[in-house]
């Protein structure tokens, strides 16, 4: 079906995908395929010249004489199938130039790095970004949604891992309301959903959150005795990771409609339980965001400065901010802790 924008389960589609094909022609009509790397941003597409091994310098490569002499390019993402109702592609109809410098070519760069992460030693900036600028898309496919869609449970939920470096690409509205939805079916005592969500997909909402969690996390290192460097280091990664994830997350407890008891302990058997329900929200929407094709991250910094939260959000006192849940499409692939076997962790099977 040929389109003049993509849906946005097409989108998350082609921003998911790592590899993509690309075709040019040359002057004499000779066509050319190759594989190629690619970053989507604001309806372009941007390909690097980068150190891979190649037989001539970037420059010279035949999709770059192409180009030069002929500017009408394909550009293909699929997916195949064994089950062929998941077959599905996108071709990009349009035309290619050559950038060289500038603050989208700055911007390119750095969704490229955010994106692969065997481009952070490499010096991309010293060759242009291949750039086509789509005419119109060629969609095929009966289903988009991600490739994990068509998974078992178990398998979903022994691949899904913590990932803590998005790329700077929004969620689409219709999988946050996924998310969220998944989030919403977990138990809870009583039935009675003894939490809330607060939902941040704006950027300076969250460097306004970041920058003020990070100053009490400051007196607390300190209070620690760690070194003035490392405290910086530390405080500069959370926040990078914060402010770089398109959909952030936070679980507040909500103990209103609990039951009340007279003794302290069943009242804190009640919390508790409401504490574990939110924990189920919080794993229902990691499980839901990873099926949709996107990945997930645990924070537990709101435990250590919920006052905090509170104040920067506005947030009603009876809300207690307990997790962060940071959402995106991956840009780094995490290193995996191994878990351990079901032999270490049943202690009576009788």
């Amino acid at each position: 079906m040929r389109k003049s924008e993509l849906s946005p389960q097409e989108l998350a589609f082609l921003q998911s995908r790592r590899v993509a094909r690309l075709a040019t022609v040359s002057e004499n009509c000779a066509p050319s395929n190759i594989p190629v790397c690619f970053v989507y941003k604001d309806n372009r597409v941007y390909i690097p010249l980068d150190e891979k091994p190649k037989s001539v310098a970037p420059t010279y490569l035949r999709r770059v004489r192409n180009i030069v002499k002929n500017p009408l390019v394909s550009l293909v993402v699929d997916r195949y199938s064994e089950d062929w109702d998941c077959l599905a592609y996108i071709q990009i109809q349009g035309k290619a130039s050559l950038l060289h410098e500038g603050s989208d070519y700055d911007e390119a760069i750095a969704y490229l790095r955010a994106k692969y992460s065997q481009y952070l030693d490499m010096n991309l900036q010293a060759n242009p970004l291949i750039v086509i600028d789509p005419e119109y898309f060629n969609v095929w496919g009966r289903n988009f949604a991600p490739d994990r869609f068509d998974r078992d449970l178990m398998t979903i939920i022994r691949e899904r891992r913590s990932v803590r470096w998005f790329l700077p690409e929004p969620i689409p509205g219709e999988l946050v309301g996924k998310i969220l939805e998944a989030g919403r079916w977990a138990p809870s005592p009583h039935g009675v959903q003894p939490w809330r969500f607060v939902v941040l997909t704006s950027e300076s909402r969250r460097q306004e959150l970041a920058e003020a969690m990070a100053e009490t996390w400051r007196y607390q290192l300190e209070m620690d005795g760690q070194e003035a460097s490392v405290v910086e280091q530390r405080l500069a990664k959370s926040k990078a990771r914060l402010i770089s994830a398109p959909l952030v997350v936070i679980l507040c407890l909500y103990l209103q409609d609990l039951d009340r008891y007279p003794d302290p302990d069943r009242q804190q058997a009640e919390e508790i339980m409401a504490i574990q329900s939110l924990g189920a929200a919080a794993q229902n929407m990691l499980l839901a965001a990873y099926a949709l094709g996107l990945e997930g991250g645990w924070m537990c910094a709101p435990l250590f400065c919920p006052d905090t939260v509170r104040d920067v959000l506005h947030l009603d006192a009876s809300l207690i901010p307990h997790a962060m849940l940071t959402f995106g499409f991956m840009a780094r692939e995490p290193v995996r802790k191994p878990h351990k076997p079901v032999e270490d962790l049943v202690v009576l099977y009788d």
